[in-house]
């Protein structure tokens, strides 16, 4: 079956899938690229799950100013080596988990860590759990997952903070 570049190079921007597992998918259903990306992503989240138990030992501290300063945000993402750290694909997720943090006010990194007398629905109250702003059909784990399926590392996030301007006190999750 004759795959063209442009549907590989699709499925690749789409998936974040490597080239010859994209071709590998595209041969598989003989060109539908629907079942194929299907495909890619299932196997992405079998890569997540086998990774999700390695240990993050490297990372960064990533912040977030909104316009005008009034509001800031701090994340400490983790990941396994500092060769993923420096990477721009897990910058820019650092950049938007802050962002996120600053315009929705989580106060849990995920549903265990939930303060047993918040009112909140977790959806709302837990980070990971979080429609992304950007993308409201996606969840910032899902971002997760998907900057883990493209640099092949666990990725996690430790502890964040938010800071508003007049606010008394700032909200420190994860620690």
């Amino acid at each position: 079956m004759e795959i063209s570049t442009t549907q590989l190079k699709e499925l690749r921007d789409k998936s974040g899938a490597g080239i010859m597992e994209c071709r590998t998918a595209l041969v598989q259903h003989q060109g539908d690229f629907e079942k194929a990306l299907e495909t890619l992503k299932a196997n992405s989240i079998n890569k997540v799950q086998k990774r999700s138990a390695r240990t993050v030992g490297q990372g960064s501290v990533m912040t977030y100013l909104h316009t005008g300063g009034r509001i800031g945000a701090m994340v400490e993402l983790n990941c396994e080596t500092d060769f993923v750290a420096r990477n721009e694909i897990f910058k820019e997720l650092g950049h938007n988990i802050a962002m996120q943090i600053a315009a929705q006010e989580p106060i849990c990194i995920s549903a265990d860590k939930m303060p047993k007398d918040c009112e909140l629905t977790p959806a709302v109250a837990c980070l990971l759990l979080q429609p992304y702003i950007k993308s409201p059909e996606l969840t910032i784990q899902d971002l997760i997952n998907d900057a883990i399926a493209k640099t092949g590392e666990n990725i996690k996030v430790n502890r964040f903070a938010r800071f508003e301007l007049g606010q008394v006190e700032c909200r420190i999750a994860g620690v």
